[in-house]
Formats: C-alpha cells, sequence, structure tokens
C-alpha cells in the first residue's frame, strides 16, 4: 500500500503564518512613523506632546526602514510601496533640497567673525573648556546663556577677557541670565520683548583691511540677538511659539543680522520653518542645514536617555554666509556648543 502523500494544502499554512507575522512587524514599525508623518506635514498649532515628538522626526527613518524589510519579507506589494513612500518622505525629511542656501554677491568685500554659542546648563558648563574653544578656534564673538554670577567669576578666573575684553552680561541664578563676550566693540541696543528668559540685541562693528591693490578698507556692523526661547514643556507651548514668532520680526530688521542660541526648536517644527522662510519678512539662514550639518546634534550631551536633536542653531539674513560649522560637548552642561565662521558684507 502507498505511503501517504503530503499534499500542497498542507504545506501551505506555516508560509501563511510567516506572512502574517511579518504583517504584525510592518505595522508595528510603520504605524507610529504614519502618525508622526501627518503632524510633522500637517502645520497647525499641535499641542506639547506632539510638539515634543516632532522634536525627534530624524529618527523615524529607521522604523521606517525597518517596516520595508518587514513588508517585503510579507510579501504584499501594496504593504510593500506604502512602507517605501513613509521611507521615502522621511528621507526627503532628512535632507531638505535647496532650502536655506545663502544668496552670496561674488564682488561684494566681506570680513570673517568666527562666532560660538553655549548654553551653559544653570551656568555648570566647563569654564576652561569653554576658553580653551575660544581660544583654540580664534572666536570673535561668544554668546552664553543661562548665564550666572558662578559662571562669570569661573569664565575671568581662566582668562576670558585676554582673548575677548569686550563684555555685555546679566548674570541671574536661574536660566534667564545671558552674556556677550566679544573680541570687538559691542553695544547693547535691546533685547526681545516679552520673552521669558532675557534675549539681548547687541550691535558689533567690524573693520576690513584694504588690499595689495590699493582697495580701501570698509566697514561691517552687525546686529546679534542672543536666543533662549521657552522650551515647549508644561504651559510653556504658549510662550515658545511667541518667542519664534518675535524672532521673525527680530530677523526681519535690514542689515546684517544674525541670532544665535538655543532655540528649544528643530527644523522639523513648522514654527521654526515659517522663521527660516521669512514670515516676519525676510526669510533667514541656518547654517547647520546650508552646510548640511542639521542631523548633527547639540542636545541632550548627557542627563535624560533621550535621542540626540538640533535645538542651538545660528541664523543669518541670506547675504551673510556660515562655514566651519561644528558641535563640541562640553563638560557640565547638556547642551554642546556650536561654532562657525561668518562672511560678512561690508559696508563700503
Amino acid at each position: 500500500m502507498a505511503g501517504p502523500t503530503i499534499g500542497r494544502s498542507a504545506r501551505s499554512p506555516r508560509p501563511r503564518r510567516r506572512s502574517r507575522v511579518w504583517l504584525v512587524a510592518t505595522v508595528l514599525a510603520a504605524a507610529p512613523v504614519a502618525t508622526v508623518t501627518v503632524f510633522r506635514a500637517v502645520q497647525v498649532a499641535w499641542p506639547r506632546p506632539v510638539v515634543q515628538l516632532l522634536s525627534f522626526t530624524p529618527w523615524l527613518v529607521i522604523p521606517a526602514a525597518v517596516g520595508v524589510a518587514c513588508a517585503a519579507l510579507s510579501r504584499r506589494a501594496w504593504l510593500l510601496a506604502t512602507t517605501a513612500s513613509l521611507l521615502a518622505v522621511q528621507l526627503f525629511w532628512l535632507f531638505p533640497l535647496g532650502h536655506g542656501r545663502p544668496a552670496q554677491a561674488a564682488d561684494v568685500r566681506r570680513v570673517e567673525l568666527k562666532v560660538m554659542n553655549i548654553n551653559a546648563q544653570l551656568g555648570q558648563a566647563d569654564a576652561a573648556e569653554i576658553v580653551r574653544l575660544v581660544r583654540d578656534n580664534g572666536i570673535g564673538l561668544l554668546a552664553v546663556e543661562e548665564y550666572t554670577p558662578g559662571l562669570e567669576d569661573r569664565l575671568a578666573a581662566e582668562g576670558i577677557a585676554s582673548l575677548l575684553p569686550y563684555r555685555i552680561s546679566r548674570p541671574d541664578g536661574r536660566a534667564s541670565g545671558a552674556a556677550v563676550y566679544s573680541l570687538h566693540p559691542v553695544k547693547l541696543t535691546g533685547a526681545v520683548p516679552d520673552s521669558q528668559f532675557l534675549m539681548p540685541m547687541v550691535r558689533l562693528d567690524l573693520d576690513s583691511a584694504g588690499d595689495s591693490a590699493g582697495d580701501s578698507a570698509g566697514h561691517a556692523s552687525v546686529e546679534v540677538t542672543i536666543v533662549h526661547a521657552k522650551p515647549p514643556v508644561d504651559a510653556g507651548v504658549a510662550r515658545w511659539r511667541q518667542d519664534l514668532a518675535a524672532l521673525g520680526t527680530v530677523a526681519a530688521r535690514p542689515g546684517n543680522v544674525v541670532l544665535i542660541g538655543d532655540f528649544n526648536a528643530t527644523y522639523d517644527h513648522a514654527e521654526f520653518r515659517r522663521l527660516l522662510s521669512g514670515a516676519g519678512g525676510r526669510p533667514t539662514v541656518d547654517v547647520g542645514v546650508a552646510t548640511g550639518s542639521r542631523l548633527i546634534p547639540t542636545w541632550p550631551m548627557d542627563g535624560l536617555p533621550l535621542p540626540g536633536i538640533a535645538i542651538d542653531h545660528i541664523l543669518t539674513n541670506p547675504e551673510i554666509s556660515g562655514a566651519a560649522y561644528s558641535v563640541h560637548p562640553v563638560p557640565g552642561t547638556d547642551h554642546a556648543a556650536i561654532l562657525a565662521t561668518l562672511s560678512i558684507p561690508v559696508e563700503r
């Protein structure tokens, strides 16, 4: 008598079970990506949890890629197409096309200004490391947020005045203190109105030397705002939006304008992109984005076990170009220092 045979119908349940497992895995990977994609694409005043979640949008490329792999293993064409579309959207947002490029005129003389920013986390940042970064990188302008009397004393003890002799500062025992150290004469011109944290506005006057061809020296004036926006935590989302809108108005001022500091916002927030696009009347350029460095995180460097994001920025009007953008951890603070070289048009 012939032995038993195993037909196709007896073998089919196992592949079907595997396919269902990969289907479930795909849904688990793709569902959060799809949800945040909607939040990122629809530019409305989202509530606090969504605003915070949007900060981490760049990291969604990882589950998006996992979703594509699982969809391929599930052998469902519609699912593969859906997850591939989600991944394509994430990659498009990772590398914005042509956004924030400076508009330079080739025949304009320029003067360089090397700038640095650090949020000192209630004055706990390592003063010796801050001064070392200033010295080693030839910094001409240092902006500090969360600047305290203790940090002021420690910076003085480390010799900051020998490198940057001009200073405008208002130390505070809490998070609202701020300071500007400069190699060039600096004048306080005001502050961003109605902000919880001090955001001083200063003017620097820079001079360029003449060249061997006989061109005369030129003068450049630049208005710098030290930024410390309210973070979008607790009940602070409305204040955060108000701060970013006020900075848009500041960025719209005529002349050479630089906004540097802790914006508590990333490129994936519509409010920050609105500032870049010129909602206040003139667009600005994010030096980190323009130099291809927008994915280098500036927070948190320690403390909270969260994926890194870029919330510290250097923004300029389009006529100023930026180069040599870099990020440097500083002991004692959860923010990294950001550095860049700005090329500022000279006024003849």
